[in-house]
């Protein structure tokens, strides 16, 4: 959700700040701009719609600097228009930023007095004019934008340049990410590492309260009350090749077919022992998860459905009470705090502004025993839980996500085992078969992968449809929540989701030849109950299409298709039986001609409530 890029060297920072823009596409945009210090000054180009004509305006127009940010906006304040696009100008100063300023009303209304003048809608352009405000009084441009920035309420990630600084650039943060990239001849910052993997990989980390002020050889960084500080500087393990797209059509493609490898990378760190040690989570994990008395997981959108799949898991394997919450309204409500749960929060990014905030306000009631499961090492997440497990899905650019769902759900299994082995309820010969079971499954799923000729023809009766119904019971209904997610995703065919047994409690009446039902349907105890739901579809002319397993005696008949995954996998077959569904949507979507990758109106990185 937006998108920052910076530099300062010695070079034409240009094409650098255009690619920059290009790799971060992924997080979700309408408009994009960028601005330049020349020898002539300050110039901005702004555009509504892609980074290329972005980059078309800026190779029109010949623009040439050796100090500019660039922007990609995802609206919030004000709809997509030029106007609104970032960089927004003040007195000399060009701003971009991420996030939301909660108090802009009355800092726009303090200004306005002030005499300045507002042409857009967004909240950042009060920035720019409280920071140009500021710098009338400060000793020097850091100074200036700290002042400004002790005045915001909200959470931002922001870049500066000023036509009086030619060679430097601030850039401060506050809830939303960004990071500096250290090279020789220059220095520059990013919301994303994959945006600067093309100039560096040496990565400095910012924490939230931190001003840095960027030169061609140097940077310093400071808090916002001046207190100078220094961060780690790292370097970045993320791949050129693991963000490209090679010979996939789109990244949801590529990155479907990535699940058995992205799997075996997460299981990894297991190697061949025969048994599972807590320590996979932690060096603290075995005495925190030894007196846990019940679990709460926090997360948002899919990694949501991830967590009501485990909430199965950990009731039935490990014995211990589970809940589930929505991140974005947890903190919401009146909760009972109980210090002995485990909290357990999930995210691709990491940087999920809602369930980073529902881990603070668990922190507050008293529950310090935290855990988040997240695909990015240095995120914030990650630096602020207790205990962690880093899923290695590799960069997941496709805004609907799949590989990062399936690492997610393999990492809760893995974490079901570990609470059941302190509980002593995993005896050593059912720990060894899970844990064979566990490695298994990259092998199972590319199995699955083999099915896509036949789910691209199912695609094509989908695709003329305008809604949809999925089923499925127990801990595959939350595997049909995903799959009406991604369906209407990337598809924007209004899908829903319901428990089959719930089917005689509404849902029914919507039944029609033009509904289609999908049904999730594993050779489980409750695929006898499953038939009799999918008996009353057919009873009222709905046509089904179902997932079954490879024993299952289902069969295709008139008005009722039938796909047989590969095997059954018991406990597991829930990873397996996602794998189709996200095909499923992708090719509807093909079909339907959408944008798969950035579907409209959404983001992958939600960065804002």
């Amino acid at each position: 959700m937006c998108g920052i890029v910076a530099a300062v060297a010695d070079r034409n920072i240009v094409p650098v700040l255009l690619e920059g823009l290009r790799k971060l596409e992924y997080r979700g945009y309408d408009s994009a701009g960028l601005a330049l210090i020349d020898g002539s000054g300050l110039h901005r180009l702004r555009s509504v719609g892609r980074v290329a004509e972005l980059a078309a305006q800026a190779e029109e127009t010949n623009a040439t600097g050796h100090t500019g940010i660039a922007h990609t906006r995802w609206a919030t304040h004000g709809v997509p228009c030029e106007r609104n696009a970032h960089p927004h100008i003040s007195g000399g100063l060009a701003v971009v930023h991420n996030g939301i300023i909660e108090n802009h009303e009355p800092l726009r209304e303090w200004l306005r007095a002030l005499g300045y003048e507002f042409v857009s809608d967004t909240d950042t352009e009060v920035v720019a004019h409280l920071i140009a405000h500021e710098l009338k009084g400060a000793p020097d441009f850091l100074s200036g934008v700290r002042q400004a920035i002790a005045q915001l309420e909200g959470a931002y990630a922001i870049a500066v340049l000023r036509a009086a600084d030619p060679t430097r650039i601030v850039v401060a943060r506050e809830g939303a990410p960004l990071l500096l990239g250290v090279t020789d001849d220059g220095m520059y910052a990013a919301s994303d590492a994959s945006a600067l993997i093309q100039v560096t990989r040496r990565i400095v980390y910012l924490e939230n309260g931190d001003c840095a002020e960027l030169g061609r050889d140097h940077y310093r960084i400071a808090r916002v009350d001046g207190t100078v500080v220094e961060r780690p500087e790292t370097e970045s393990q993320l791949s050129a090749e693991a963000i490209e797209l090679g010979n996939y059509r789109h990244y949801m493609q590529k990155e479907i077919f990535e699940q058995p490898v992205a799997l075996a990378n997460t299981l990894e760190l297991l190697g061949s022992a025969r048994s599972i040690q807590p320590g996979v989570f932690g060096a603290a994990s075995e005495e925190l998860l030894r007196d846990v008395r019940q679990v709460l997981i926090i997360a948002c959108g899919t990694s949501y459905h991830a967590g009501l799949v485990a909430r199965y898991w950990i009731e039935s394997i490990a014995g211990i009470s589970c809940s589930v919450e929505v991140a974005s309204e947890y903190r919401y409500r009146d909760s009972v705090a109980d210090p002995d749960t485990l909290v357990v929060t999930i995210s691709q990014s990491g940087e999920t502004a809602d369930t980073l905030a529902a881990l603070h306000h668990a922190r507050s009631l008293g529950m310090t025993r935290t855990l988040c499961i997240c695909n990015v090492p240095e995120s914030s997440l990650v630096r602020e839980n207790a205990l962690r497990f880093i899923t290695r899905a590799g960069p997941e650019i496709g805004v609907a996500s799949t590989k990062a769902f399936t690492t997610q759900l393999v990492a809760l299994y893995l974490l079901t085992l570990v609470l059941a082995k302190v509980r002593r309820r995993l005896g050593g010969d059912r720990e060894a078969a899970e844990l064979h079971a566990v490695r298994h499954l990259p092998a199972a799923v590319a199995k699955v992968l083999e099915l896509e000729p036949e789910i691209r023809n199912w695609a094509e009766g989908f695709s003329m449809k305008q809604h949809a119904l999925f089923l499925g019971r127990g801990r595959h209904y939350p595997i049909a929540l995903e799959g009406a997610l991604k369906l209407k995703e990337i598809s924007y065919i209004h899908a829903e989701a319901y428990p089959a047994g719930e089917l005689k409690h509404g849902p029914l009446a919507l039944v029609d030849r033009e509904m289609p039902v999908i049904a999730v349907a594993p050779n489980d105890a409750l695929l006898e109950k499953l038939k009799s739901n999918l008996q009353e579809v057919r009873a009222r002319g709905g046509e089904l299409w179902v997932f079954a397993d490879a024993d299952s005696e289902m069969k295709s008949s008139d008005g009722i298709h039938v796909l047989h995954l590969p095997e059954h996998y018991g406990a597991l077959s829930a990873l397996l039986h996602v794998v189709p569904l996200q095909l499923l949507a992708y090719h509807v979507a093909l079909v339907r001609g959408t944008d798969v990758d950035k579907p409209r109106n959404l983001a992958k990185s939600v960065t804002v409530e």
